[in-house]
């Protein structure tokens, strides 16, 4: 999106250009020349608005799952990619997005990395995440956690195809230079802690007496999507709707009741039928899925109409808008938790573009 340029460029003179080239033979640069790109007077992403059809990706992920196996591909994925950012494996600035299939009978290795991830399942039933020994059997709509430096594995003992959609902060990872990781010689670790064990201990209203948190992100990481989608219902029923959002909801650190994970939040909104909400946006570029139903959305002066699993992007700072055209419900992910830990995210309602 283009944006004023707040500080302009010196003439270009024959006498300063060979100066600015004896500048580079020693490593160093003008800052008068390049300080309108450094210091923009609003975001200038280079992030585009895009949607990838759900319908339309699908053949090529199970053509992958034909090409490829688990163990050759580690994890099958089809990285979103944002056309702005190409050849950067990112969805956004700050995110990276993907597609993942496992198929029946598969397992995924056991590995662990800096980078902390979330996934939200789209299609499938009965397969499982496994992190630090608990295990979680998933369902669409469901939204998962693997918080940084945490042993998870994957496995499908089902019979139907599981795809999910993965969210990982490795641009921010990289930024800092701060990638780890590793894994385990066995497919999958031991499970030593019974299946809902974390969301009972950590996600019922109460906390171990003597529970002290040891990690920024939540200590439950399994958000079943009927609990979700019931605490949305009681939100539209009870009102008031935001007129830009709906009924949204965040989800939490429930030792904290600060976002889930240190780097990402992530949210779901239920639009009733018929909703048109008011024009928005914020510093946080945004990665949305659609859970259920169909509508619209309108990104900057772009109209993108969707479905069921299709995922689109709003990049920084550009007006959005959303249309139901039938209940539906959204879930979105984006950075605005690192944004807001560092006192840079700005938000705004009513903005045309």
């Amino acid at each position: 999106m283009a944006t004023e340029t707040f500080f302009s460029k010196p003439a270009l003179t024959p006498e300063r250009a060979a100066f600015y080239g004896r500048l580079g033979e020693r490593s160093t640069a003008p800052l008068w020349e390049v300080l309108g790109k450094l210091v923009s007077p609003a975001p200038a992403p280079d992030t585009v608005p895009v949607l990838w059809r759900y319908d339309e990706l699908r053949p090529l992920l199970m053509e992958a799952g034909r090409l490829l196996t688990a163990e050759e591909a580690e994890r099958r994925v089809l990285v979103l990619e944002n056309p702005g950012l190409r050849g950067r494996s990112q969805a956004t600035g700050s995110l990276y997005a993907g597609l993942q299939l496992i198929l029946p009978g598969e397992t995924a290795r056991c590995h662990r990395h800096v980078a902390s991830a979330l996934r939200l399942i789209l299609e499938g039933r009965d397969a499982f995440t496994t992190v630090d020994g608990e295990r979680t059997t998933m369902a669409p709509g469901d939204f998962i956690l693997t918080p940084s430096w945490t042993w998870h594995d994957h496995g499908n003992p089902g019979d139907e195809p599981v795809v999910w959609l993965d969210g990982l902060d490795v641009p921010i990872v990289n930024l800092f230079d701060t990638s780890f990781a590793g894994h385990t010689s066995a497919s999958s670790l031991p499970r030593p802690v019974e299946e809902g064990a974390s969301r009972l201990r950590y996600g019922a209203n109460l906390l171990p007496v003597d529970y002290t948190p040891s990690s920024a992100a939540s200590p439950v990481f399994s958000y079943p999507y009927s609990r979700t989608r019931e605490a949305l219902d009681v939100m539209l029923r009870t009102g008031p709707l935001h007129p830009c959002h709906g009924a949204k909801m965040r989800f939490v650190n429930p030792a904290t009741g600060q976002h889930s994970m240190p780097t990402i939040a992530a949210f779901m909104q239920l639009l009733p039928a018929g909703f048109r909400g008011e024009p928005y946006r914020g510093t946080d570029a945004t990665v949305y899925a659609i859970v259920e139903g169909r509508g619209a959305t309108v990104v900057g002066v772009t109209r993108y109409e969707w479905g069921p699993r299709d995922v689109f992007v709003v990049p920084s700072w550009m007006p959005v808008s959303h249309e139901a055209g039938e209940e539906s419900v959204l879930f979105s992910m984006s950075d605005r938790a690192a944004q807001q830990a560092l006192g840079l995210w700005r938000e705004e309602a009513g903005v045309r573009s």
